[in-house]
């Protein structure tokens, strides 16, 4: 595209000359799929419609907005810009709209939350059992998984709020950040295990039987491996690598295979016998433990009232256990 056809844009162009909602929607969804084609069924209008609506929104602008390539499209730093702000600004209306609702019709909403594995029995589990009772009509969905794929949802919209860490890849602007502690491990087989039997159980004895752990470079096993090797011992010889906390558990259920957990998962599922489990923490590297989690939100922007009442019931569960 020439640069020539825009001109400077001054104050308060975009409004004042006649900026439309769905461009911004059309911005948006060309953002999220980078094909014009697949921006206008989103939006459930035709492509030469949105190429018009876009050929305005540049003109309005005073720059191109996005490039054309083999594969679709690419926005520029001006549609990045542009994209970044119709996020924003779509996000901050449907929260008004869940504001009004809240007035008009009592507290009501979804919350979407996600949790590292043991915060997620510990503090979040207990919270929606409340939640449950005080607010029926607040949907709740829960995502457990990685610090690292929750703060990608997180900063995509697919979630509210998580109980984790801000990865160290992340641009910590992005993200506020309330400390809560550093989440303890413990090494986890089933009730009859070889070594259970053994009366100077050490961590070299361990490392004679398979292991499962996140894949490498995930925080979990980053951790296990620095603790192993901090106090000379090698890493483990045979590995089977996994995300699933549920295959974990079938897993050392079945086999011989020791598994480093979160404790407080561990503990969930050891003292209840919670689905059927027959587990028992192994007596050994009971001081290992991840770096602090916390409570880890959207830098600069409101939360829904349901998020509100979320995070308040974390926030009281935390006071009660501390």
């Amino acid at each position: 595209m020439s640069q020539n056809r825009y001109a400077p844009a001054k104050p308060h162009d975009l409004v004042r000359r006649g900026l439309k909602f769905s461009q911004l929607r059309l911005i948006d969804a060309l953002a999220a799929t980078q094909q014009v084609g697949a921006a206008a069924d989103r939006l459930g209008m035709t492509q030469p419609a949105a190429s018009r609506l876009l050929r305005q929104l540049e003109e309005l602008v005073g720059a191109p907005l996005y490039v054309r390539h083999t594969r679709g499209v690419s926005l520029t730093e001006a549609g990045m810009i542009l994209a970044d702000q119709a996020a924003r600004t779509l996000r901050g209306l449907d929260l008004s709209q869940e504001r009004i609702s809240e007035t008009t019709h009592g507290m009501r909403g979804h919350v979407r939350v996600g949790a590292v594995t043991g915060p997620s029995l510990d503090l979040v589990l207990p919270v929606i059992r409340k939640m449950r009772v005080s607010y029926p009509q607040i949907e709740i969905s829960v995502e457990v998984g990685t610090s690292d794929e929750m703060s990608e949802s997180l900063l995509n919209y697919h979630l509210d709020v998580y109980i984790g860490r801000v990865p160290d890849a992340a641009d910590p602007s992005l993200f506020t950040f309330r400390a809560i502690g550093p989440e303890p491990l413990a090494l986890i087989v089933r009730m009859d295990h070889p070594l259970l039997s053994r009366r100077a159980l050490d961590l070299a004895q361990c490392l004679e039987f398979d292991w499962v752990m996140q894949p490498p470079g995930g925080l979990l096993r980053r951790t296990v491996e620095a603790y192993l090797m901090e106090r000379g011992y090698g890493l483990p010889a045979r590995t089977v690598s996994t995300t699933s906390t549920l295959f974990t558990l079938a897993m050392i259920s079945d086999t011989n295979a020791v598994a480093p957990l979160a404790r407080k998962a561990a503990d969930f599922f050891i003292a209840r016998a919670a689905l059927g489990s027959r587990l028992a923490h192994l007596p050994v590297a009971e001081d290992i433990a991840v770096v602090a989690y916390g409570l880890v939100r959207r830098a600069g922007e409101a939360s829904t009232p349901a998020t509100d009442r979320l995070i308040a019931g974390i926030e009281a569960e935390l006071a009660r256990v501390e």
